[in-house]
């Protein structure tokens, strides 16, 4: 019904920057509150930031001011702007939306990405 599709992760110094992407395809009405999260290693997923359709965010504190969220509702695109990147940001990032479908009847279903790998050196 709905893919998300991540990318633009990869291996990047303390300090560095870095830009994620996740577009939404599929048999998509609406697309509502996006967000990301993230997995590290032996760690539990934890919320990084969400944005509602009207523009609304949440952070978590740990990447607040340091992480920006943004979203382009014509493309149903969600993005994530990671700047002055830590080691501790390093885990999979995942996409998450909330996507209002029409197919028999309308529907809003929440869908997960496959991740993209973030992995920053000391």
């Amino acid at each position: 019904q709905v893919q998300l599709v991540e990318s633009g992760g990869g291996l990047v110094q303390a300090g560095g920057s870095l830009r994620l992407s996740c577009a939404a395809s599929g048999n998509i009405f609406r697309a509502n509150t996006m967000g990301w999260y993230r997995q590290a290693p032996g760690k539990q997923r934890e919320l990084v930031a969400t944005i509602t359709s009207s523009g609304n965010t949440n952070y978590a504190d740990s990447v607040k001011g340091r992480f920006t969220i943004s979203r382009d509702n014509a493309k149903n695109t969600v993005y994530l702007q990671m700047n002055s990147l830590k080691p501790e940001d390093t885990a999979i990032y995942y996409c998450n939306a909330d996507v209002i479908v029409i197919i028999t009847s309308i529907t809003e279903n929440n869908y997960w990405g496959q991740g993209t790998q973030v992995t920053v050196s000391s």
